[in-house]
């Protein structure tokens, strides 16, 4: 017999798990957008990985709520220092990538 809270643990590990593989792949977008930005840009991203800073829901052009979310990157212009950049995603499309104010090489 199934029980009233074996069918919450069952759909709590289902949504942890979907959620996982949803925030991985989210990642994998920002991370791919701070590689395009820095070679555009002509600086060098640094430890290959992105760290989610925030979230929060907004709505998109069209009115429709959305996960906003915050990485941030470090990289280099001269492969001597370190300054960070920020990339935004609205749902999983890139609204922006920023980098800190820094030396050119």
């Amino acid at each position: 017999m199934v029980e009233l809270s074996d069918l919450f643990w069952l759909s709590l590990l289902v949504f942890g798990g979907w959620y996982w593989l949803s925030a991985r792949e989210i990642k994998d977008v920002a991370l791919k957008a701070a590689k395009t930005y820095c070679d555009e840009v002509d600086v060098e991203l640094l430890d290959e990985s992105v760290v989610l800073r925030g979230f929060w829901f907004k709505r998109d052009s069209r009115g429709r709520i959305k996960l906003w979310r915050s990485y941030i990157f470090e990289f280099s212009s001269t492969g001597d220092d370190r300054y960070k950049g920020k990339v935004i995603l609205l749902g999983n499309r890139t609204e922006s990538v920023q980098l800190e104010t820094h030396r050119l090489h």
